[in-house]
């Protein structure tokens, strides 16, 4: 776990004076050590600079400019400004594929080192670190800030491929590189403020210019077109009095229609009411008698009805006496006709119970000749023990199949839960192919489904990817399993055949997967697992292709790809004790924090240690066994079998049962239809059984039967007795029919009185229907004359709303339609007449008076835009004033102090320099510095360029002028990398001895001086530290000796020569 990183400090006043050195006589943000791992021509490089004037010397090629490279891009700086490479992993040492730059800056204090890193791959990609916690690099800049740190600033960082950029620095360009690395640090955004405001000026002049011309403009014309505007506006007026006059119009016709409603209109409806209510008077007067007269109607109806009723009464009491009388006369004849009947009977009823006496016999004779049936028991007992066989069977087969269905039942609910299982699985497989796509296999999905697509069509089997056929238990196994095995391992497919790993690598070029080829080789035996008690003791327990599970094909290619039985796996104790374990010839292992590799130098065989921080998993988050997969899928493949099994078993079982069914149907069968013929015969005995009682019966009435001259007196007596109802029948007929005849007299009568009545109400009728009439007619012409109102109401209302639509009328309005003519045909004769004169009004132009308003409301605008610019333009000029009056001063002052020590430092070398500023009055991007020399007696100052200057002049010239820089800068340090390439040995040295006493200066910055050589006999004070860069197979052991300070001497004795 990282170390928590420290709270932000306070940021340095710029403004301020340089901070003082401390008794380690560095000051804050100076570089107290560089530290590079695998960077350009390093593989390991610790770097210790000295607080003031750091000579770093070593000839071409050695990693003079590595160390200037490291600097840049270790303090946030963008790989362009070096003029090398464009991106960061340009700078990775050939071979490796990451690195790191370690720089550590003093402290507020001695005892406070801020440690800044940064790691850079081959894929441009960085990782910073402050103090050993990650922090997002916007942190790393902020401190860099606090310092002043400015290694994109030329005057402050001047690298070597960038030497010949700084000559071509205009004289602007110089100012502004100048303004950030000394002096205030108001100064550039003072310089920027007044380059903005006086743009704002220039712009603001140029504006007040075009519209006070634009305003004169506009005024003349307006003056120019008074006239016609004076006509045009009375003009205006005359059709404004005809418009209005033409809004009095429709309020003129409102109050005629009103008039005609209030006079004409209302006082017709009134005369309609009028008559409608003495119409409805009258008929409601007739009404009187006819309701009289029908009351009188309604009581003779009723007395018509009641002896109606009674004719009614009386024609039901004749009809049934007559219906009685006819049903007498029937019986009497029926009496007749069965006296005739008897007579014929008697004959016939001898014949019959001779019949039946025969038909008794033959039945008897029947009976007594029906053989009795006897049920076969044996045949019955069979069957019944048939039955009870099947049965059994059919029982036993139930329960075979109950048996079946439940074992095929639990087979399905294993089968299921082995399904969800693997389900869950392959689940886990689509995260692992996600944590491949994200470390670059973009299409690692579509590759895994296309090769389980085409599994039938391999010939050996394929494995892959590799990530998803590993399961590591522990996960600390698996995080040290993903460091160590290469990324394109883990996204591979491996096969075991040579034609499908063709195969399979034409189809994976468009997936861009690697295909890995497995020949298994019988005399290649693994490695075995031996820990010896030197190594338990040491905290090594295991190896790391120990850890895992994975098919052998899988397994033996992980081990010989990625050297797995060569790395151990150890504790914390392990770590503690790291230097021990590489004596027991172990190269590689592991600890919880840490990765431990010796590598041996192709060089001089020497060993070099390395040791990278453990980091966290990515790819084994969601890690499964893939093996448990294989055995659910032939888990879930037996099930299926077991239960195709089961499903045949159960069809056999079935089909024994129908079987077994159908021959227990037939034997029922078979017992039913002799039990059916047993109950046949039965049948037919009782049958004939019945017959026999049946005619014996029919004998015995026939027998029981009475004579014909008993019957035939019955009879007689019967026909007298109807003949005396029928007269009486007759008699009270006689009397109905009297009553009948009085009653029809009596509702004749009745009805002619009721006729008349009748007559009488109708006539009256037809008069009231009239006058209803009368009344109807006088109401729908009140309705009509209703109607008519409402109409002229609404029409009433919609001139009223027209009116008000044209215009509202107010006092003043009233006033002036007061003044126009009464009627409306005045009113119409006046509009024609004001508009004829106002059309008499020609004009050139229609639009002058639009014109003409236009332009004075422009006049206004422009007067009040003019207005807000000229106090604007003062404001800007005020503001101008005042920010200059606090740049320029302190300016003049910076740029005077540098061209004391510039000069000074000229003239010590015999030649003469000047820096001036060069101004601009309020061109404020324009302001330069100038940096003015020359190197012969007989010329004239010129400006430092490439076309005036040789390419050693430049360099001096450079050289002086950050040295002229170093009193006034407030930076920690300033890099030169190689500034005395083509300067000639005089001038070297002159500007080597200028270098010497500005650093021993007391608040001088840090200074880095790169050089591949330096001059003999060079005077050296204590503020100098000599760096020497020495690169090659043999330099270690020397190294080392002169790490304690010794001479060189003393260091080549020490190494053997």
């Amino acid at each position: 776990m990282a170390a928590p990183r420290a709270a932000k400090r306070p940021k340095l006043d710029r403004g301020a004076a340089p901070p003082q050195r401390g008794e380690d006589d560095y000051v804050p943000g100076n570089i107290v050590e560089v530290e590079l791992c695998n960077f350009m021509t390093y593989d390991r490089l610790v770097c210790r600079p000295g607080p003031r004037l750091n000579l770093v010397v070593g000839p071409n090629g050695s990693g003079k400019s590595s160390l200037v490279c490291a600097i840049a891009l270790g303090l946030a700086g963008d790989p362009n400004i070096l003029g090398r490479a464009s991106s960061v992993g340009a700078f990775v040492k050939r071979g490796e594929v990451a690195g790191h730059v370690k720089i550590s800056l003093r402290g507020d204090t001695p005892d406070e080192n801020i440690c800044i890193t940064r790691k850079i791959d081959t894929k441009n990609k960085s990782e910073w670190l402050l103090n050993g916690a990650t922090v997002p690099k916007k942190e790393v800049i902020d401190v860099i800030k606090k310092f002043n740190i400015q290694v994109n600033n030329l005057t402050q960082f001047l690298p070597q491929d960038r030497v010949s950029e700084f000559a071509k620095l205009s004289p602007i360009q110089l100012l502004e590189e100048t303004e950030k690395a000394v002096g205030d640090p108001d100064l550039p955004v003072q310089h920027r403020q007044l380059v903005e405001r006086s743009k704002e000026l220039k712009a603001l002049e140029v504006a007040l210019k075009q519209k006070e011309r634009t305003l004169n403009n506009l005024k003349a014309l307006n003056a120019e077109q008074e006239k016609d505007v004076e006509r045009v506006r009375l003009r205006d007026n005359l059709l404004r009095k005809a418009e209005l006059m033409k809004k009095k119009l429709p309020w003129l016709k409102f109050d005629m229609m009103r008039k005609e409603f209030t006079e004409v209109i209302q006082e017709q409806e009134k005369i309609a009411k009028k008559k409608m209510e003495e119409a409805a008077r009258i008929w409601e007067d007739s009404k009187g008698p006819i309701d009289e007269l029908k009351k009188h109607r309604a009581a003779h109806t009723s007395n018509i009805k009641k002896t109606s009723n009674q004719v009614n009464e009386n024609m039901t009491n004749r009809r049934k006496v007559t219906d009685h009388e006819l049903q007498l006369n029937a019986e009497l004849k029926a009496a007749f006709d069965d006296i005739d009947y008897l007579k014929k009977q008697e004959k016939s009823r001898q014949q019959r119970i001779l019949k039946a006496k025969e038909d008794l016999a033959a039945a008897e004779k029947e009976l007594e000749d029906l053989q009795p049936y006897e049920l076969p028991k044996a045949e019955m007992a069979q069957l019944t023990d048939q039955i009870a066989r099947i049965s059994v069977e059919i029982k036993n087969l139930k329960a075979e199949r109950n048996s079946v269905e439940s074992q095929l039942a639990r087979e399905n609910e294993s089968m299921g839960r082995c399904s969800n299982r693997l389900m869950e699985m392959e689940s886990k497989n689509s995260k692992l192919l996600q944590a491949l796509q994200m470390i670059g296999a973009d299409k690692i999905t579509e590759a895994y489904h296309w090769v389980q697509d085409n599994k039938k069509n391999f010939k050996g089997e394929v494995y892959g990817p590799v990530l998803l056929e590993v399961n590591v238990e522990d996960k600390l196994h698996a995080t040290y399993l993903e460091n160590h095995v290469p990324n394109y391992i883990w996204k591979s497919f491996i096969t075991q055949d040579a034609t499908d790993r063709d195969y399979i690598f034409r189809e994976m070029k468009k997936y861009g997967i690697p295909v890995l080829n497995y020949i298994m080789d019988e005399r290649v035996r693994r490695r075995p697992l031996n820990i010896t008690p030197e190594m338990k003791q040491l905290g090594i327990y295991s190896r790391l292709d120990q850890v895992f599970r994975a098919p052998d094909a899988v397994k033996d290619v992980l081990i010989n790809q990625a050297m797995l039985d060569d790395s151990y796996i150890g504790t914390d104790e392990t770590h503690r004790r790291a230097d021990e374990v590489s004596k027991l010839g172990i190269s590689d292992f592991w600890t919880p924090d840490n990765h431990y590799r010796w590598s041996k130098s192709r060089y001089g065989g020497h060993m070099s240690a390395f040791v990278d921080a453990v980091n966290p998993s990515r790819l084994f988050k969601s890690n499964l066994d893939v093996s448990d997969i294989e055995n659910l899928r032939l888990q879930k493949e037996k099930h299926e079998r077991n239960i195709e099994g089961m499903l045949e078993v159960l069809k056999g079982v079935q089909r024994k049962q129908r079987q077994l069914e159908d021959n227990e149907a037939n034997i029922h069968k078979q017992k039913e239809e002799i039990i059916n013929m047993m109950m046949s015969q039965k049948k037919r005995q009782e049958e004939i059984k019945r017959r026999v009682d049946m005619r014996r019966r029919v004998l015995e009435d026939l027998c029981k039967e009475e004579d014909v001259e008993s019957s035939t007196r019955k009879l007689a007596d019967q026909v007298a007795n109807l003949k005396d109802k029928r007269f009486q029948a007759m008699i009270k007929l006689k009397d109905l029919l009297t009553e009948a005849v009085a009653l029809k007299w009596s509702h004749t009568e009745k009805q002619m009185a009721s006729i008349e009545l009748d007559a009488k109400i109708w006539e009256m009728e037809k008069g009231v229907k009239k006058l209803e009439k009368d009344a109807n007619l006088a109401a729908r012409e009140y309705e009509d004359r209703k109607r008519i109102t409402q109409e002229h109401k609404r029409k009433l209302v919609l001139a009223q709303q027209h009116a008000e639509s044209i215009t509202m009328i107010t006092k003043d309005i009233e006033k002036e339609f007061n003044e126009m003519p009464r009627t409306v045909e005045e009113l119409e004769t006046a509009i024609q007449d004001t508009e004829l004169e106002a059309n008499s009004m020609l004009f050139l132009n229609q639009n002058v008076l639009q014109e003409y308003q236009n332009r004075q409301r422009e006049i206004e605008s422009i007067s009040n835009k003019l207005k807000d610019d000229k106090d604007e333009y003062e404001i800007c000029c005020s503001e101008i004033e005042t920010v200059k009056g606090k740049w320029l001063p302190t300016l003049r002052t910076l740029v005077s102090k540098i061209n004391d020590t510039f000069s000074r430092n000229f003239q010590e070398m015999a030649v003469a320099g000047e820096v001036s500023l060069d101004e601009h009055d309020l061109d404020f991007d324009q302001y330069g510095i100038l940096i003015k020399v020359k190197f012969r007696q007989t010329s004239q100052l010129q400006v430092l360029s490439a076309h005036h200057q040789s390419g050693g002049e430049r360099s001096v010239s450079t050289i002086l002028y950050l040295v002229s820089l170093q009193d006034l800068t407030n930076c920690p340090f300033r890099v030169v990398d190689e500034i005395n390439q083509g300067m000639d040995p005089i001038n070297e040295r002159k500007m080597f001895q200028q270098l010497v006493r500005a650093a021993s200066q007391i608040n001088t910055p840090q200074c880095f001086l790169l050089t591949p050589k330096l001059l003999p006999d060079l005077e050296y004070s204590d503020a100098c530290s000599i760096l020497n860069i020495m690169n090659g197979p043999w330099i270690e052991k020397p190294a080392k000796v002169w790490s304690a300070g010794d001479c060189w001497r003393t260091v080549m004795s020490a190494a053997g020569h």
